[in-house]
């Protein structure tokens, strides 16, 4: 089966194209490297195309013989979003919109879609789950929730299948290291604490007054190979069901800041220098999911859950780094 990954030269469409391979499927790229990286282009072909283009989407659809599409292309950044909100609706918004109609004109009607617990907005109680109100505070909240409507519209107008996967906090690298993360500029907490204890600058944590145990924000924090495998897992109940849904992935507990800073200087042996400045506009005090959906109906069960694992695989890919050329 021919799959479509838009934005599968990103963090986590590289993990989820060594995913789809491995489980049979046959990746093909569609990426036009803005904020990507074509050395994690490893499985599958490669077309170099922008959303926007939409014929250039069409042709590759039909020449490509695709059958169902992963969509991960998209700007992720929410301080970025809210400077800068055009961008985030040009590229976000309608370039889901053109992807959605090229599908449509291909007869391409099977989507897996990269959501973002954003949608939810600041939490009414946590766990979240997925009937929880959404409310984005943002700029990049509202372009995933303005994406979710269309997919949820194509479903009802067009007979679409979409599989929405609202992921929570993503990190940690490829247990094999043939990908990790490389974002430019780097906006992850995870590898921000990485390379702070690696001699790089020192963390800032955005506030230490929040209404937690310690003052620091909690999140819930997933390994990007298991949300990798979520989305085979999503797809192989699309081909096996008429069936759509919408899931979220999170591992339902949480850490604060200065827990994760904590786990690093465990792994590490190494202190984390910190700085406190205010916090950012816009951040929730506790972001944890409930996931019990999307356990029981895609039979999805993370395998690196634990927070030491997901550090260790990123302190391994950072202390790499200088290794691999073009970094």
């Amino acid at each position: 089966m021919n799959i479509l990954v838009t934005g599968g030269a990103g963090y986590i469409g590289s993990h989820t194209c060594k995913a789809l391979a491995a489980a049979g499927f046959n990746p093909v790229v569609y990426d036009n490297i803005s904020r990507g990286y074509e050395r994690a282009i490893k499985w599958g072909k490669w077309v170099k195309g922008d959303l926007s283009d939409h014929a250039h989407l069409v042709r590759s659809l039909i020449d490509y013989k695709i059958e169902a599409v992963v969509h991960f292309a998209a700007y992720i950044v929410v301080g970025e979003s809210s400077s800068d909100p055009a961008a985030y609706y040009q590229n976000n918004v309608l370039g889901t919109l053109s992807l959605l109609s090229a599908m449509k004109q291909a007869q391409v009607k099977k989507i897996v879609f990269s959501s973002t617990a954003a949608v939810y907005g600041t939490p009414k109680s946590v766990p979240l789950t997925e009937d929880h109100p959404l409310e984005p505070i943002n700029p990049y909240g509202w372009s995933k929730f303005m994406s979710e409507k269309m997919i949820l519209d194509f479903q009802r107008s067009y007979g679409f299948q979409g599989m929405i996967l609202r992921y929570f906090n993503a990190s940690g690298a490829d247990p094999e290291l043939e990908v990790g993360e490389d974002h430019v500029p780097e906006t992850h907490l995870i590898p921000l604490v990485v390379r702070a204890a690696l001699g790089g600058k020192p963390l800032q944590i955005f506030g230490n007054d929040y209404p937690t145990n310690d003052g620091s924000c909690i999140r819930d924090y997933i390994h990007v190979s298991d949300l990798a495998q979520a989305h085979v897992l999503a797809l192989q109940k699309i081909n096996t069901s008429n069936q759509s849904g919408i899931y979220n992935l999170g591992n339902g507990s949480g850490y604060s800041v200065f827990e994760v800073i904590k786990v690093v200087e465990a792994v590490s042996g190494k202190k984390v220098p910190t700085t406190i400045v205010p916090r950012r506009v816009g951040d929730p005090a506790t972001l944890i999911a409930n996931s019990s959906l999307a356990k029981a109906e895609l039979g999805w069960c993370p395998k690196y859950a634990e927070l030491e694992t997901i550090v260790k695989g990123t302190y391994e890919w950072e202390l790499g780094r200088e290794f691999r050329s073009g970094l």
